[in-house]
């Protein structure tokens, strides 16, 4: 991994990929300066859509799923991929299907990301304080 996408050692199980994004690498410019990959923001979409191509490529996944975060106790399973443009509000996602990345996205707020590898099952979630008092990492 380079120094755009981090790995955690002590997170780290045969079979389940999983990285923390920084800014650095990416494709855009100005105000979002490399690595964003917020479709919400005001960054120009091929940029995003190009560096959330190259995290998904990271982690070895089809596809990378996200939600629209607004800071909420919600929580959605991914049984298939969408397109940004369908996302549902939400802070975390969970899903079962191989080859699928999941990401929520964060900037003073805290990533979770959850595992049962022997049930095959990935959460990740968004803890901003509202969504963590409100119970988003109990429902995840």
């Amino acid at each position: 991994m380079t120094d755009t996408a981090v790995r955690v050692s002590a997170l780290a199980h045969p079979g389940i990929a999983h990285a923390f994004f920084t800014r650095n690498g990416g494709t855009s410019g100005g105000l979002y300066g490399s690595n964003n990959c917020a479709f919400g923001s005001d960054d120009d979409r091929t940029s995003v859509a190009a560096n959330r191509t190259a995290c998904m490529k990271a982690l070895g996944a089809n596809a990378l799923v996200t939600v629209k975060q607004r800071h909420t106790a919600d929580v959605v399973t991914v049984e298939k991929p969408w397109l940004w443009e369908n996302a549902p509000v939400a802070d975390a996602l969970v899903t079962t299907l191989p080859n699928i990345a999941i990401g929520i996205l964060t900037a003073d707020c805290v990533p979770v990301l959850l595992a049962d590898a022997d049930a095959g099952v990935i959460a990740a979630a968004h803890a901003g304080w509202r969504g963590a008092f409100d119970g988003v990492l109990q429902n995840t």
